[in-house]
């Protein structure tokens, strides 16, 4: 929320903000501390359910920017095209890592962990599954969990720095991920057996197939489903048969790889060697393709997202445009044509 509400102020608009529902004591917050700090008329901070965000998209803004899944994008969308305004789309979708044969597997394990622990892997950037050479498969996830325990080593109970799951309605349905994942022949392997409270152990699920629901929705949570393939034209191929992602990861050092990777597949963006960065950094440009957005924010692509760049023509007081007014057909018009 915070972002793009800084842009659009930055490019001089006056801002109607509505807050997930999904965390309504955190909206309620943050709409008491705008209210401290700007007129309603400057600011103003929308609470409610599905009914008040509907009421809002079809309202005649001058942009609107909306962030949150596809399916709900396309409701959106429809209700901005009523009022002919400009929408940008932050959508997410499921962003995939490559891990190369040639990458350092224990410190592309980390930076994967990091990316999926952070926020419990709640965040739209989150890697959402990972495509490994088939004989590394097993070491990179030894090195994913051996990370994971490093930054949580007390476990997750208790532990402060471990996030919760956002709500029990966002907690089942990664348990249903789980649980029809194996019952359709998937293999689950996790640092722990079982939750503490929304408090979610991290898992890594292999043999995974396309029927799966963790394989067709975006994951946004602590799930790394792993996929194995055996050349890179396997794992680009695989790729490019998905939806477009809003992000795309790849871990190696070949720059013949690096370069087939970003020149043979779409997505919002690429980090080479990291992860969440395409989002962290605010001098890149930040937008999906595809299922996952459209439009950019952040920083100055904020600027001229949330701006309207109007054009001003100013004609001297003497001027020489009366040459070529008509009748046409004078001698200095002749002479003008010729040249």
């Amino acid at each position: 929320a915070v972002g793009p509400l800084a842009q659009a102020l930055a490019a001089g608009n006056s801002v109607m903000l509505k807050m997930s529902e999904f965390t309504p004591e955190f909206s309620a917050l943050f709409k008491k501390l705008i209210a401290a700090e700007f007129a309603e008329s400057h600011v103003s901070v929308i609470t409610g359910d599905a009914q008040i965000a509907q009421k809002f998209t079809q309202l005649p803004f001058d942009h609107l920017l909306f962030t949150g899944a596809t399916a709900i994008a396309r409701h959106v969308l429809h209700a901005a095209a009523d009022n002919l305004t400009p929408v940008t789309l932050e959508l997410g979708g499921k962003s995939p890592v490559i891990v190369a044969q040639d990458a350092d597997l224990k410190e592309s394990a980390r930076r994967v962990a990091f990316g999926k622990t952070m926020n419990a892997g709640q965040t739209c950037v989150a890697p959402d599954y990972a495509l490994v050479h088939r004989s590394q498969q097993d070491a990179f996830i030894q090195a994913y969990f051996d990370v994971i325990r490093q930054f949580y080593p007390n476990s997750i109970r208790g532990n402060p720095d471990y996030t919760a799951i956002v709500s029990e309605r966002q907690f089942e349905r990664l348990q249903h991920y789980l649980l029809d994942a194996q019952q359709k022949g998937a293999q689950l392997v996790q640092i722990e057996a079982e939750p503490d409270g929304r408090r979610m152990p991290h898992a890594a699920v292999i043999n995974v197939s396309d029927d799966m629901a963790l394989m067709q929705n975006e994951i946004f949570g602590p799930i790394l489903p792993i996929v194995c393939y055996e050349q890179i034209d396997e794992a680009v191929a695989y790729i490019n048969a998905r939806e477009r992602p809003l992000a795309l990861y790849y871990f190696g050092y070949n720059k013949a790889e690096q370069q087939k990777v970003l020149q043979e597949t779409h997505s919002g963006g690429v980090c080479l060697n990291e992860t969440l960065m395409t989002a962290g950094m605010e001098d890149l440009p930040f937008g999906g393709i595809g299922a996952s957005g459209m439009g950019h924010y952040h920083g100055h692509e904020g600027f001229k997202t949330f701006s309207h760049a109007k054009s001003v023509f100013v004609r001297p007081k003497f001027s020489l445009m009366k040459l070529i007014y008509p009748p046409y057909g004078t001698l200095i018009q002749m002479w003008i044509y010729r040249l």
